[in-house]
């Protein structure tokens, strides 16, 4: 069996050139080789590689915007000035290619030495042996947010470095609601039954067209919410789904309110955003007042919209923001390939983008909040004023954080595709609610077991 299996991923990232539907399109099917390729990763890695002028030359893999390739082509940059020894060679493309080929080096034993790794995918590669274990090769840990560092902490070791941090985040664009007559939602004290009547006003003192908010259909985030706002995590600690389908049934029926309250658009109208790009979601051509999205994508939607948006805590059950149980969530990566000829080097690399403050003042947000507390507190001062307030949140939230969710299993990849078929299937009155949890939540294990 291929490791890998086709379907489409919805998870938001950031980086503007990244679609609505979460940003995310998933790598296709892998020859079956991968999977032979990725059993004999850790099977030793031979002589050091070196150019000639006798550097260490490793290869850096990442996917992103032109502006992401300003800003890390400035951090290696900075690393080289510092390291002599070392030369970095960036490789760089949009994400609807980077995991098939990323899979097709793999399997040709051609992985670059470090690779910008997703939260989906880093129990497949890791647990096959094909990342290397950064605990072992100098990266510095002690002033990493803990709680963000086990997410890339698994059986193989410390495969991944969180390159940023992230929350599930309603963003709200004030213009619309200014224009439709409604006060901006206390995020502090709404409850879901909240959100769906504030929602309904916005749509119906709006011109047509507009409407109070997105449909959370193909967010995997919003169900992860929740879920654990009733008590259960969307994985188990041991690898398994923690939810049962009558779990995801509730949150498919809220779906249906949202619809038949017209707090959200017509089933078309759902589907057809869910293959926009970010400037032109209904976020940022002000089609929609609130909408799903990641705390780190709020720049890049200000960008395109215009006008400064707001970022809004989730909903609750209870009416108490303590109680919208978010979580600090890695935006991505640094790995490295288990293969590689030069760990030291790789590890000197990753540590300097962890925990450097020219890496910092680099990067800054682009990737997400910084990890590493000293170097967020050195690079404040230096943020645009849409990641001053994504730091502000991030900062905000610390207090009222729920628990750790356990760590993305094999399988991961295939959930957001899932969710988002049969949450279509009940917003076009296809299924019911309870047909649906039921079929998807099995669809879910299928995909995990195989």
């Amino acid at each position: 069996m291929s490791l890998f299996a086709n379907n489409n991923s919805t998870t938001p990232a950031t980086g503007s050139q990244l679609s609505r539907r979460g940003f995310h399109r998933l790598f296709g099917a892998a020859a079956a080789a991968t999977s032979v390729s990725l059993a004999l990763a850790a099977c030793g890695s031979g002589a050091p590689a070196t150019n000639a002028d006798g550097q260490a030359e490793l290869r850096f893999s990442w996917w992103g915007s032109d502006a992401r390739v300003k800003v890390t082509t400035a951090a290696i940059t900075a690393f080289e000035t510092e390291n002599a020894d070392i030369k970095v060679k960036p490789e760089y493309g949009d994400w609807s290619g980077y995991w098939d080929k990323l899979a097709t080096q793999t399997a040709g034993n051609d992985t670059p030495d470090i690779i910008q790794m997703d939260e989906k995918y880093i129990a497949e590669y890791s647990s096959r042996g094909a990342l290397l274990d950064l605990s072992k090769y100098g990266v510095d840990t002690t002033d990493l947010v803990a709680d963000v560092l086990k997410a890339g902490q698994n059986d193989a070791g410390l495969t991944g470095i969180p390159a940023g941090i992230n929350a599930a985040t309603i963003i709200a664009n004030p213009k619309v609601f200014e224009a439709a007559g409604v006060p901006l939602p206390d995020d502090q004290s709404w409850t879901w039954e909240d959100y769906k009547r504030i929602a309904a006003e916005v749509t119906e003192k709006s011109e047509p067209g507009i409407t109070g908010s997105t449909a959370y259909s193909a967010d995997q985030a919003s169900l992860n919410v929740w879920l654990r706002q009733n008590g259960k995590e969307f994985y188990s600690p041991e690898g398994k789904l923690g939810f049962a389908p009558a779990d995801m049934e509730s949150w498919l029926a809220f779906l249906i309110e949202l619809g038949e309250a017209k707090a959200i658009p017509p089933a078309s109208t759902v589907i057809e955003e869910q293959s926009s790009s970010l400037d032109q979601s209904a976020t940022a051509t002000g089609k929609a007042a609130m909408s799903f999205w990641w705390s780190t994508q709020l720049p890049a939607l200000e960008n395109a919209a215009g006008t400064e948006l707001v970022i809004l805590n989730y909903p609750s059950k209870t009416g108490s923001s303590a109680d919208a149980k978010l979580w600090y969530k890695a935006s991505q990566f640094w790995s490295a390939s288990a293969r590689t000829k030069n760990p030291e080097a790789v590890g000197k690399f990753i540590n300097f983008l962890a925990n450097s403050t020219a890496a910092g003042e680099a990067l800054l947000a682009d990737r997400g909040v910084p990890v590493s507390t000293v170097v967020r507190a050195a690079v404040a001062d230096k943020m645009t004023p849409a990641d001053a307030r994504v730091i502000e949140f991030i900062d905000g939230i610390k207090d009222k954080l729920g628990p750790v969710p356990p760590a993305v299993p094999k399988g991961a990849g295939a959930m957001e595709d899932i969710i988002k078929r049969y949450a279509s299937e009940v917003m076009f009155t296809r299924q019911s609610p309870s047909d649906a949890a039921e079929k998807a939540v099995a669809e879910m294990n299928a995909a995990m077991d195989s």
